[in-house]
């Protein structure tokens, strides 16, 4: 069986600059970084601060253990006597 027409390697060849330009992406131009020409119309993140410390968590959770294992000691201790 024989196909006629052009090969779809030479079609994807052909139209991969034209999604290129058409995605809108940011580029490099003379050493700058220059945004799409759709940025304006982009939807807007905001990513609130977060503590400076990021172990605070693992702090809070340490000193009530340590606090569990005080109360444990004193009544063992109480218990004893």
């Amino acid at each position: 069986m024989r196909r006629n027409g052009i090969p779809a390697s030479l079609v994807i060849a052909l139209l991969c600059p034209l999604f290129g330009t058409a995605i809108g992406c940011q580029t490099t131009v003379g050493g700058q970084s220059l945004p799409s020409a759709y940025y304006l119309k982009d939807d807007i993140q905001y990513f609130p601060a977060g503590p400076e410390f990021k172990l605070t968590n693992q702090v809070q959770a340490l000193e009530e253990y340590k606090l569990e294992r005080e109360k444990l000691r004193s009544g063992l201790e109480e218990e004893s006597k």
